[in-house]
């Protein structure tokens, strides 16, 4: 869920990461995205930690199954999930959808939040802060501005304090 949020990665892309994929050190994700383009995807280092934690449970798991059949990519390099299920096998868009709402569902903070909510809160919160909706559409690895911009719809009460604070003459007009 930390590498969820942190990243804005879609739910296939994060089912979709192996091992090679992740750089810890750098705290940068590689991406297989839609049309099988690649990115690079920043984390912060709390999402770091949280991976780091997740690998030891994620070695017991890998030790105490059988060994799952690993297709090859298409480069025919044998590929290694990161997140794997009880049986050590990929995990499954399904199961992080069911793994989202259970913890929603728990946290009892608001009814019907998706895995595609994680996403729209990643994208909604860098806007808020300030990104520039380039960098955004970048990050969430689309092909138009458009499809980010759906992303972004702001209050707007935010909208008129990052005015009054930015603009030269926002306190002067009447």
């Amino acid at each position: 869920l930390e590498l969820f949020y942190a990243s804005g990665l879609r739910l296939s892309e994060l089912v979709d990461l192996d091992l090679q994929d992740l750089n810890l050190a750098g705290r940068i994700a590689r991406v297989r995205g839609k049309g099988g383009k690649e990115r690079l995807v920043p984390f912060n280092r709390t999402t770091m930690e949280a991976v780091k934690a997740m690998m030891a449970d994620r070695a017991q798991v890998s030790a105490g199954a059988a060994p799952p059949r690993r297709a090859p990519d298409r480069h025919r390099r044998p590929r290694d999930p990161l997140f794997l299920n009880l049986r050590g096998g990929r995990l499954t868009t399904r199961s992080v959808d069911r793994i989202v709402r259970r913890y929603v569902r728990e946290s009892a903070i608001a009814q019907g939040i998706s895995p595609h909510a994680l996403r729209h809160t990643f994208a909604t919160h860098l806007l808020q802060a300030g990104a520039d909706l380039r960098a955004i559409q970048e990050l969430l690895g689309h092909a138009r501005l458009s499809t980010t911009q759906r992303y972004t719809h702001l209050d707007v009460q935010h909208l008129m304090d990052v005015y009054k604070q930015a603009h030269p003459r926002a306190g002067k007009v009447k």
